[in-house]
This record gives C-alpha cells, sequence and structure tokens, in this order.
C-alpha cells in the first residue's frame, strides 16, 4: 500500500482528502505545517508527498526544493486554490512530479498520483497489495466526547475545563440551547480524579416541582400516593461522582431551598425517612438564560447562585466559533456513517459554503441533525446541497445569497481597512474579518489586492 504524506493548514479540507484517499486504499500521513512536514519525513518513509502551495511556515516550493535536495525519489505534487499556469510551470521546473488546483476533482487527483507513483516505480510495486486491502473504517469517538476546536473561543473553553476539572469547585455552564453544555460537564467529570465514578445528568426542566424531592433525594415505599418501592434519588446515585443539573433556572423557588440545603450540609433525607444520608458528589450546573437577571427578579436564589458559581464556564454559540464549523462537521459525518453503516467522505465546495453562511439557530445539535439526515440521504461519496434541509436556502434567499461569502455591502473596502489595521498580515486581517486564511487569499485574487 503505498504511503502519502499530505500537507495542508485547512483542517477541514486535510481530513476530507485524508478520507478520500484512504477510501481509495492509500496509507495516509496529514502534518498542517511545513515544520511537522519536515519531522514526518525524518520519522517515516513516504512514497508520495501532496503539499498545498500556501503554509503558514513556508511557501510550497521553498518546501518541496527542500524535500527534493534530501529525498530525490520521492514524488512531490503541489495543491492550490490558486489555478494559474506560472505558477504551475514554476512548480514542475523545480521537481514537482505534477500540480492540482482546489476545489479538486476526485478523479483527476487519483489519476495524477497514479501517474506520479507509475514514473516513480511505486505504483506497479504495490498493485497486487492495493487490490487486497480493504478499506479500514476509523472508530467514531464516543457519544460524548468533547470535540476540541480550533476557534479562539474554543481554546478559551479548553483552557477553562483543563483549569477546574482537577479542582472540586462547583461550576456553572452558561451557553445557548444546542452548545454542548452537558458534553463540557462530561468532559470535565472525565478530566477529574471522580471519573471512575457516575455522571448523573439531570434535567431541571422535565421534573414536576410536587417530584423534584423525591426525584433529588430518593423516597421509601409507601411515603406517598404512588410510592409503590423505594427509589434511590439523583444525589445518591451520584455519591462519589458528579451530578449535573441541566437547566437548574426551571426549580421552583420552594425546590431551590431544598437544593441548597443538600448542597450546603452534603446531606440528604429520602422523602419518609428519618436518616440522613452523607453525600460526597460535585455539583455541576447548566443554563441559557440569565442567572443574576433571574436573582434581581427573585425568581433564583442569591445564595443558591453563589454556591453553584465557584466557577463559570461560557459555552459558546457556533456562530462565535466559524473557524470550528467544519471541524464538528467532520466529527458528525464520522458518527453518522457508523451509526447509518454508511462511507461518506465529506462535504462537496457548495455544501462548505452553505454552512458557512447559515446562522445555525440550533447550534451543534442542528448542525449534528443536519449532517445525520444528509449522511442518511446521500448516495455517492460526498454530501451535496440537494440533501440539505429547505431552510438553509429560505435564510440565503432572505440574505440575498448569491453563493459566495460576503463580508458586509462594501466587502472589497473591508478587506483594505483589515490589511490596514494589521499592517498587512493577512493571518492577522483573516482573524479580524472572520474568514479563514485561504478564503482572504481567494478574495485577494478576485479584487485584485497586492
Amino acid at each position: 500500500m503505498s504511503k502519502i504524506l499530505v500537507i495542508e493548514d485547512d483542517i477541514s479540507f486535510c481530513k476530507l482528502l485524508e478520507k478520500f484517499l484512504v477510501k481509495n486504499q492509500y496509507e495516509v500521513s496529514i502534518a498542517f505545517s511545513a515544520s511537522e512536514a519536515r519531522s514526518a519525513i525524518k520519522n517515516e518513509s513516504f512514497d508520495l508527498i501532496l503539499t498545498d502551495l500556501r503554509l503558514p511556515d513556508s511557501d510550497g516550493i521553498v518546501l518541496m526544493s527542500e524535500i527534493k535536495n534530501s529525498y530525490p525519489e520521492i514524488p512531490v505534487i503541489l495543491m492550490t486554490g490558486y489555478s494559474n499556469v506560472n505558477t504551475a510551470v514554476k512548480a514542475i521546473k523545480n521537481g514537482a512530479a505534477d500540480y492540482i488546483s482546489k476545489p479538486f476533482n476526485p478523479d483527476e487527483v487519483l489519476l495524477v498520483i497514479t501517474n506520479a507513483l507509475k514514473t516513480s516505480g511505486i505504483e506497479e510495486e504495490n498493485e497486487a497489495p492495493v487490490k487486497q486491502k480493504k478499506s479500514v473504517k476509523k472508530p467514531v469517538s464516543a457519544e460524548n466526547e468533547f470535540v476540541r476546536g480550533i476557534s479562539v473561543a474554543s481554546k478559551k473553553l479548553l483552557d477553562h475545563i483543563q483549569l477546574v476539572s482537577p479542582t472540586d469547585m462547583s461550576v456553572l455552564i452558561i451557553g445557548e440551547s444546542g452548545t454542548g453544555k452537558e458534553i463540557i460537564a462530561k468532559s470535565i467529570h472525565q478530566q477529574s480524579h471522580r471519573k471512575n465514578n457516575n455522571f448523573i445528568a439531570v434535567d431541571c426542566g422535565a421534573i414536576p416541582k410536587e417530584l423534584a424531592a423525591s426525584e433529588f433525594f430518593g423516597h421509601l415505599k409507601g411515603s406517598f400516593t404512588g410510592a409503590i418501592s423505594d427509589k434511590m434519588g439523583y444525589f445518591e446515585a451520584a455519591n462519589g461522582g458528579t451530578l449535573f443539573l441541566d437547566e437548574i433556572g426551571n426549580l421552583s423557588y420552594e425546590n431551590q431551598i431544598q437544593l441548597l440545603r443538600a448542597l450546603q450540609e452534603r446531606k440528604i433525607k429520602p422523602v419518609g425517612s428519618n436518616k440522613e444520608i452523607n453525600v460526597d458528589i460535585r455539583i455541576i450546573t447548566a443554563t441559557n438564560e440569565d442567572l443574576r437577571e433571574a436573582v434581581k427578579n427573585g425568581d433564583f436564589r442569591e445564595d443558591l447562585y453563589h454556591r453553584i458559581n465557584e466557577f463559570s464556564i461560557q459555552s459558546p454559540s457556533l456562530k462565535d466559533r466559524d473557524e470550528d464549523l467544519m471541524v464538528f462537521a467532520d466529527y458528525f459525518l464520522e458518527k453518522a456513517n457508523q451509526q447509518l453503516n454508511k462511507d461518506i467522505i465529506g462535504f462537496s465546495p457548495e455544501v462548505v459554503t452553505i454552512f458557512q453562511n447559515y446562522n445555525w439557530p440550533g447550534n451543534l445539535r442542528e448542525l449534528q441533525n443536519c449532517v445525520k439526515r444528509a449522511t442518511l440521504l446521500t448516495q455517492g461519496d460526498f454530501i451535496e446541497s440537494d440533501v440539505l434541509p429547505i431552510e438553509f436556502f429560505q435564510s440565503q434567499k432572505q440574505a440575498g445569497f448569491s453563493g459566495s461569502f460576503s463580508l458586509s455591502d462594501n466587502e472589497k473596502e473591508a478587506i483594505i481597512q483589515a490589511l490596514n489595521r494589521t499592517q498587512n498580515n493577512k493571518s492577522e486581517a483573516a482573524k479580524l474579518l472572520k474568514i479563514t486564511r485561504k478564503t482572504l487569499y481567494n478574495k485577494l485574487k478576485h479584487y485584485n489586492i497586492d
């Protein structure tokens, strides 16, 4: 099996290309920078290298020249979104085996790779084992695994999780519905010293106030009508572990008093019992409302608020973590592939653009549902726009969507201002504009901005 190194700093595109090549019986390693690539080449042997023309720490042609000087037998193929004859000629003059423009055509990629390997005499050697080798699906992550994003908001979130997890501090997670607050809570639990004990998640909005005491603290048989047997409450079930109370703002004032007493004393008394039970639990709570405002209005007890809010974490919305969108989409695609026994490689460029221009009011939950539905409906290798829900196209129409990313009505001026503010640092300008560096380069070419 031929081994390929893919050097590409666009994580989403890199993962898509990796899956495509693995599905076509190639072994793939990936590097997101020239420095990572140099390290990989020193430690492993490769039959072919695919490198992007623009890397964060090097020029693709310069890197290729380095590789060819040290390993002249390895064919190197350049990839770029700026399909231009001069660059292609320069690349091939410097030793490139060939040139691929993005967004890539799958058949073209396979043809270029096959020809490059044949020229180097590798493809014939590997032809038999390649045909026999079967594609191996990567195991999908656990149901509640925390996905690490690459945006500033995600890095801050990860830092806070890593800081607070080893402690026993009570954590309040604040964020919109669908942003993954329970996954954050479970991640904190899994990185704490309580990880080998229970993580009990409770939706406070689903508990009738009359039954809250029984649900939290348990009850004895016959203690009230309908209590046909003894019941263990959530506090006792979480003993030694973590109790996660979602949407805690929905608890009635009376239930808040009961909860506060249990948290202060770390003792509970099941309904109908005179015996107190000591509990050792960590409390993590979550809300999508402003509890400080609820405290001001008298709807939420101030003493309980301070008890549960020893450390607060903001769960960012999807619109606040644009750079993570396709990282999450790829993760949900892997998950959907396993659940539905499918083998979809990735998303078409048109779908990526549509995703990037959609507001995602339902956040990660909406993205996951959308990807799962699209995976079920897709018959080919890539998810196309025809399997997306109608609301995606309604929102585009309302926004006057024309099929391309729009920063504002004065897009060119916004780009020039961002470049001026960052002293022509394109990476920083892209961050200001909330687009990827590659999108910025495309727009510089489109507007002929030097």
